[in-house]
């Protein structure tokens, strides 16, 4: 018998249940882990709640980032052993399988061996923020001379950017609502911090860039604000929509980007992790960085056990972290 979570409505965190049962056996292509630790996102967040786009079918399992030991291995499952420690990756469709529980059966093709010289709060810490944030170095090309608008910074996805933009030579500049995280964010390595309800933002930025512009915006939040973001675009920079955290219609903001040049264009990972040869090239420089210290998993706080999950859910949603939340089984 192992222990797991479900949720049988949507809600908040107090939704989700401990419950127990027989995990069996992996079937042909899976695996049997035992989870160490799993990393929490706005993502799991929002489908637990129902406001995401693949709406749960009850009861659901939930969690889809983490690390683990291997404890079996199904028919046709090659390259890991009994024994292997390996991460997590959020490549599925949530609710297909669910890896907030003691002991979790996945698709051996998400799995990845777990980078060496990292803790488990750190390896469940690292896939889905660093491929989200890969968008400005593949897509956007971001480099010497560049700068790099990254709103809800202090976000673990944020973190990351900043972390990417900074690796490429780029500026970042860190976009957070009040000055409350801002020593935080220089801290992490924000060249710039801009406090978006208590200053101008487009005044900032081209103060910062000397008339030019950034060459893109990293948005998690969507809403109306685009069209600020839009305007303190470049010439053909790029404003990126990964996220609808504000809740609001985003509408095209088409003054501020037909007069540039400009483009407007959405990004989830899964652009990234569902075409391999990208998937390698990105994996392969995200590595890299970790080993090289450019790329270093930033933890916000942890939490311990199943039990903590509805607790450690209620942190992340209170928008008080900088950095991964991170809950350890």
């Amino acid at each position: 018998m192992t222990r797991f979570v479900r949720f049988h409505e949507t809600g908040g965190p107090e939704v989700l249940q401990i419950e127990e049962g027989e995990i069996g056996d992996p079937g042909p292509g899976e695996v049997r882990i035992a989870v160490s630790a799993v990393g929490l996102n706005r993502a799991e967040a929002m489908y637990r709640a129902g406001k995401y786009p693949v709406q749960p079918q009850m009861p659901s399992r939930i969690g889809y980032e983490g690390v683990g030991v291997v404890t079996a291995l199904g028919d046709g499952v090659e390259g890991y052993a009994v024994g292997d420690r390996v991460c997590v990756l959020p490549m599925i469709s949530q609710g297909d399988y669910g890896i907030w529980a003691e002991e979790a059966i996945v698709p051996a093709r998400i799995l990845l061996p777990a980078p060496e010289g990292l803790s488990d709060e750190q390896a469940a810490a690292i896939w889905m923020q660093y491929f989200t944030a890969y968008a400005i170095i593949e897509v956007a090309d971001v480099g010497i001379g560049d700068a790099v608008i990254i709103p809800a910074a202090s976000s673990s996805v944020g973190i990351a950017a900043i972390q990417l933009a900074n690796w490429a030579g780029a500026t970042s500049i860190a976009a957070t609502r009040t000055f409350d995280k801002a020593d935080a964010l220089r801290q992490l390595g924000a060249a710039h911090v801009v406090a978006t309800q208590e200053e101008d933002l487009v005044e900032r930025v081209m103060k910062i860039t000397k008339g030019r512009g950034a060459r893109c915006a990293f948005d998690p939040v969507g809403g109306p604000y685009v069209d600020t973001l839009a305007r303190a675009l470049e010439e053909r920079g790029i404003l990126f929509v990964y996220g609808g955290l504000s809740g609001e219609a985003t509408p095209y903001p088409h003054w501020p980007m037909a007069f540039k040049g400009c483009s407007m264009r959405g990004w989830v990972a899964s652009e990234i992790w569902n075409h391999p040869h990208r998937f390698e090239a990105a994996r392969r420089r995200i590595e890299m960085g970790l080993a090289g210290g450019q790329l270093e998993p930033v933890i916000a706080k942890t939490f311990n056990g199943l039990e903590a999950l509805v607790e450690a859910n209620a942190y992340l949603e209170s928008n008080q972290q900088v950095g991964k939340v991170v809950v350890k089984f």
